[in-house]
C-alpha cells in the first residue's frame, strides 16, 4: 500500500513535516517562546515514548490497519527479542526517536487504536462476570427457579431442554462436591464449565446482535 506524502514545507532547502519537533520548534521560536520550547518538547518527546511502548501490547488485527512505517514496525519486534534491560531501554528510545516523526493523523490513529482495545478488553470482562453470576444464581437452590425463569424470558432462543439438563446435572454435581471429605481438591464438574459457555455464549449472541 502506498504512503500518503507527508504534509509540511521548506525551510532553507529543508522539507520540515507538519508536527515534527523542527516544526514545533520554529512555531516557538516564531512566537518568541524560546524559553519554553525545550521543556514542552521533552514532555511530548516522553509522551511520544510511552505511546510507543503501548504500542507494544497492541494486538495485530489492530496495528496491521494502521500502516505503519516500516522502520518503526522492525523496531517493535526487535524490541521484543531483546532481553537485557540497558539493550531494552536505547531500543525504547530508537522507538520514541521514530514515533516523533510520525504525523498528527498517525499518531491520533494509535491512540484510537490502543483505545478499541482497552474498551474491547473491558467488555470482554464484563461479559465474563455477567455470564458466572447467571450461572450461580442458575444453580444456587434459593434463587434457581426465578433465576431460571427470568433467563427464559429474556434470551428466549436459548434451548430450553439443554438449558434444562445442565443446570440440573449442574446442582447435583454441585451436590456432590459439597459432600467431598475436608481437605479434598475441588473440582469443577464438566456440567459446570458447558452451563458457563452456553451462558456466555447465549450473551454474546444477544450482544451481537443488538
Amino acid at each position: 500500500m502506498s504512503r500518503k506524502p507527508k504534509r509540511g514545507y521548506y525551510v532553507r532547502g529543508q522539507f520540515v513535516a507538519e508536527g515534527s519537533e523542527m516544526d514545533l520548534e520554529l512555531k516557538r521560536q516564531a512566537k518568541g517562546d524560546t524559553d519554553t520550547s525545550k521543556t514542552d518538547l521533552k514532555r511530548e518527546s516522553e509522551a511520544l515514548q510511552q505511546l510507543g511502548q503501548e504500542l507494544l501490547t497492541l494486538r495485530a488485527g489492530l496495528l496491521d490497519p494502521l500502516d505503519l512505517p516500516e522502520r518503526l514496525l522492525e523496531a517493535l519486534k526487535e524490541y521484543k527479542r531483546i532481553t537485557d534491560f540497558e539493550g531494552g531501554r536505547r531500543q525504547m528510545q530508537y522507538i520514541g526517536k521514530l514515533m516523533r516523526k510520525l504525523d498528527d493523523e498517525e499518531v491520533a490513529a494509535i491512540r484510537t487504536a490502543l483505545q478499541v482495545q482497552r474498551d474491547g478488553s473491558a467488555a470482554e470482562i464484563a461479559l465474563l462476570h455477567q455470564a458466572e453470576h447467571w450461572r450461580d444464581r442458575l444453580i444456587d437452590a434459593d434463587t434457581h427457579d426465578a433465576a431460571l425463569s427470568e433467563w427464559l424470558t429474556q434470551y428466549p432462543d436459548t434451548d430450553t431442554q439443554q438449558l434444562r439438563a445442565l443446570v440440573r446435572q449442574a446442582r447435583k454435581d454441585a451436590e456432590a462436591a459439597a459432600k467431598q471429605p475436608a481437605g479434598a481438591a475441588p473440582r469443577q464438574a464438566r456440567s459446570y464449565r458447558e452451563l458457563f459457555q452456553l451462558v456466555k455464549g447465549q450473551l454474546l449472541t444477544m450482544e451481537d446482535g443488538a
